[in-house]
């Protein structure tokens, strides 16, 4: 960045800062972690007003609440005088239709940052994931924020992620005077259901053999300190959040005390493209990648603008742990007590991969069907 370019970015925010108190819009705000920065946000003597947009009413009495879909292009005079807007209304869930999830998250993306741009917002915060650095064997330990970003379309989720990003980057330039940052959280834990989390409900942890899996944890709560400083324009850019550091396998099973169960890169892959093209387990195989390889992220950008991660890994995964207790996961499914307990009598293979007694209960079911 220019010289020119850093003073004029500096004095923005230090403008925002030490001037009048920004309106931030939030969407997404009634769930989750638009719930939680909402909350956070209109208890800060930083804010001057929070404006609150999800298909339903949130508890949060202090915001100035709309209701609607972020689709609707009446979103624009619902963020008319809002300074920023935070876009939290993303769709990752591991049980929705992937075409309707897509199509949802990229309409409603495009929506907002079309309509901050009418309404004349000067900055729009997306919330990303790590994830859309791709995990690859030879990623930098730990990335730069400015890595290239190398995932595919393969994993969860990801796709829409990319697509997202694309937009953001276009935005300015189609709607000059609009700032865009991206937040990039690690793997994101605390009342949340994805892939990764679920890895840690198996009755033993896949490795694939030859990998180097490395493990970097987000609390939602990093994540919605993060977010506030993006809103409050203390940093901007492309941001990756997570704890200081990161666990080897080795040290994440020792912590966990879940024993390894290591499978050769054929049969892992090939088992859970299967089961996922069966419609047995929501995630495809492109996932194992990110339990295979690192793709840990320095977060030097935010560490620079005085932020901290209050939690470290292994706080992290000791909450990960407990949060999923008595929880059963094969393959990325989640099952009920009976079937965990059936599947981890079938062998060690079985009960991790699940390939064998699942394939057949769906043939069992074609047949009967």
């Amino acid at each position: 960045m220019s010289s020119p370019d850093r003073e004029v970015r500096a004095a923005r925010n230090g403008a925002a800062a030490g001037g009048r108190r920004p309106v931030v819009a939030v969407t997404g705000a009634a769930t989750g972690i638009g719930d939680l920065l909402t909350r956070r946000l209109a208890e800060s003597e930083e804010i001057k007003q929070v404006v609150a947009i999800d298909e339903r009413r949130g508890e949060v009495s202090d915001a100035q609440w709309h209701l609607l879909d972020v689709r609707d292009p009446a979103i624009a005079e619902k963020l008319r005088g809002a300074d920023v807007v935070v876009h939290l209304a993303i769709d990752l869930d591991l049980e929705t239709d992937s075409a309707a999830r897509t199509a949802y998250n990229v309409r409603g993306t495009q929506t907002v940052l079309t309509a901050a741009a009418a309404a004349g917002v000067r900055r729009v915060v997306l919330c990303t994931s790590a994830m859309v650095y791709g995990a690859l064997p030879d990623n930098d330990v730990p990335l730069a924020e400015d890595a290239e970003l190398r995932a595919t379309a393969e994993a969860t989720g990801v796709g829409d992620l990319l697509e997202i990003e694309r937009l953001g980057r276009r935005a300015p330039r189609a709607h000059p005077g609009l700032n865009v940052t991206v937040v990039r959280p690690a793997i994101l834990v605390g009342g949340t259901d994805t892939a990764l989390t679920r890895y840690f409900e198996s009755p033993r942890l896949l490795v694939v053999a030859g990998s180097r899996p490395v493990w970097q944890f987000c609390h939602v709560e990093d994540l919605v300190s993060a977010l506030e400083y993006a809103a409050l324009e203390k940093v901007d850019g492309e941001l990756a959040v997570g704890c200081d550091g990161w666990l080897e396998q080795e040290e994440v099973e020792e912590l966990s005390g879940i024993r390894r169960m290591e499978l050769p890169s054929a049969v892992a892959l090939g088992a859970a493209s299967r089961l996922h093209r069966l419609g047995l387990t929501p995630s495809p195989a492109g996932d194992l990648a990110y339990t295979m390889y690192p793709w840990v992220v320095s977060g030097s950008r935010l560490h620079d603008a005085g932020w901290r991660p209050g939690w470290t890994n292994e706080e992290v995964l000791e909450a990960l742990l407990e949060e999923v207790s008595g929880r059963h996961t094969v393959a990325g499914r989640r099952l009920g007590r009976k079937d965990a307990t059936t599947l981890g009598a079938a062998g060690a293979t079985v009960a991790l991969v699940g390939t064998a007694a699942l394939v057949r209960r769906a043939r069992k079911a074609r047949r009967r069907a």
